[in-house]
């Protein structure tokens, strides 16, 4: 089976280029049975190993770039979380015509939650809120930024494109007045700490409806606390936001922010996947009606 592609200048990924890299650089491993793992990352092509494995490899360059980093911190950072995450147990190396580096990892049981239909949002949000605090407090010291590191004043121009682009399927004026109140909120005072910056409904995974690991760490980095804020409209209802938000003690500045970071992140996701995955389209979607319709009082 082939995943399909996602990206312009994708390498091809499937079952059999996964049997003979491991065949070749991890032969202990080789005989495994080889199976996709559903539903598609966008990032990363990913391939159940046995049972108690997954093999990971990047479908862009830049994806690639950040097996390094993964590997060298999700190990420091794992100790200190209340759940859990990838540690790598292997890195392969281009080979048999796949140009980049690649991950092994120990595979990490649940399910991803169901975009809009989580069934017990207010413990999976004091969940959230103990995992993202956990990560705030480690120590930032020569950590890498994050690939969302930027001030959202760098996003404008994207963000305003964007919306122009999918007047068709989003309330531009609505859109827009998020957008500026999220401009106008005063940026973080604090330093930078280490942030996920990618919570969203496919890189958590939930075992009875609680929080049991976090996965995906390839945007990880030190960035503003704020970005982390997206799991608020990502994952929880309105009426969850709340137990969210104060476990965090997010002030109105940083609330702001993050609320504009969702609106930024998704419009991006709906203008670049819209025709090449229906599922993060549909995630993206969701989120742009979240923060549209959250009520004013919570920004």
């Amino acid at each position: 089976m082939h995943t399909g592609k996602m990206h312009a200048d994708e390498p091809d990924i499937g079952e059999s280029l996964v049997h003979r890299l491991i065949a070749s650089q991890f032969p202990g491993w080789a005989g495994l049975p080889v199976e996709p793992v559903v539903p598609v990352g966008t990032s990363n092509a990913m391939y159940r190993l046995g049972e108690d494995l997954v093999v990971r490899l990047p479908r862009t360059a830049g994806a690639a770039d950040d097996v390094e980093k993964e590997h060298h911190w999700l190990p420091r950072l794992a100790p200190s979380l209340p759940a859990a995450i990838p540690v790598p147990l292997g890195r392969g190396g281009p080979a048999e015509g796949y140009p980049w580096h690649w991950s092994v990892f120990r595979w990490l049981d649940g399910a991803n939650p169901a975009v809009g239909e989580v069934v017990e949002p207010g413990p999976l949000a004091a969940d959230l809120a103990d995992f993202v605090a956990a990560l705030h407090r480690i120590d930032p010291a020569d950590g890498p930024p994050s690939f969302r590191s930027e001030p959202l004043a760098a996003r404008d121009a994207a963000t305003r494109a964007a919306i122009a682009e999918l007047h068709e399927a989003v309330d531009t004026g609505a859109a827009l007045a998020v957008w500026e109140a999220a401009l106008r909120a005063s940026a973080p005072t604090g330093p930078a700490v280490w942030i996920h910056a990618d919570l969203q409904p496919g890189n958590l995974l939930l075992v009875n409806g609680r929080l049991s690991a976090v996965i995906d760490f390839g945007c990880m980095g030190l960035g503003d606390p704020a970005v982390d804020l997206i799991a608020a409209w990502y994952l929880l209802p309105a009426h969850a936001r709340g137990v969210f938000r104060t476990a965090l003690r997010a002030d109105d500045a940083a609330w702001a922010r993050g609320r504009g970071w969702a609106l930024s992140t998704a419009l991006g996701e709906l203008s670049y996947y819209r025709d090449t995955n229906p599922a993060m389209a549909a995630i993206a979607r969701h989120v742009i009606h979240e923060v549209l319709t959250d009520d004013e009082r919570a920004a």
